[in-house]
């Protein structure tokens, strides 16, 4: 079985990859604007699990702390490109008005790309604050 470091760096790399070809349909879906929106979010996501993978042999965790980390950081890296670029495709644009270039989608749609949206800024702090903790508490050389 792959250590979690490894996971990571190919899970990095194969977003940042999914954010390269996402590149080349920004122009093709109904919002641009949040096309191009995902695919920077991929792009940045996959270098940031790579920065996570390299850093993580750094970090002193529990058991129950590096899964949940880990775990988070995957779901906040992959819903996080989904939930975009679906939101590109649908018109759904309440919670990033920036992005949205005006596009509305049906209330449940805009709902479940809102509440998605909420899930990843949670796992992606709470991600962050173990990872601050575990750099912390690394005792190595």
């Amino acid at each position: 079985m792959q250590s979690i470091k490894q996971r990571l760096l190919v899970l990095g790399m194969s977003l940042f990859l999914i954010g390269l070809l996402s590149g080349l349909i920004v122009t093709e879906v109904p919002n641009s604007r949040m096309g191009l929106a995902a695919h920077l979010e991929a792009v940045m996501n996959g270098m940031f699990l790579l920065g996570a993978g390299l850093a993580w042999s750094r970090m002193s965790f529990t058991p129950l702390q590096e899964k949940l980390a880990f775990l988070l950081l995957v779901y906040g890296a992959y819903a996080n490109f989904i939930i975009i670029q679906s939101s590109s495709i649908l018109g759904a644009s309440k919670i990033t008005p920036i992005a949205g270039a005006g596009l509305m989608a049906t209330g449940p749609v805009e709902t479940i790309m809102s509440v998605g949206l909420i899930t990843v800024a949670i796992a992606m702090i709470v991600a962050v604050v173990l990872m601050i903790i575990g750099l912390y508490r690394y005792e190595g050389e």
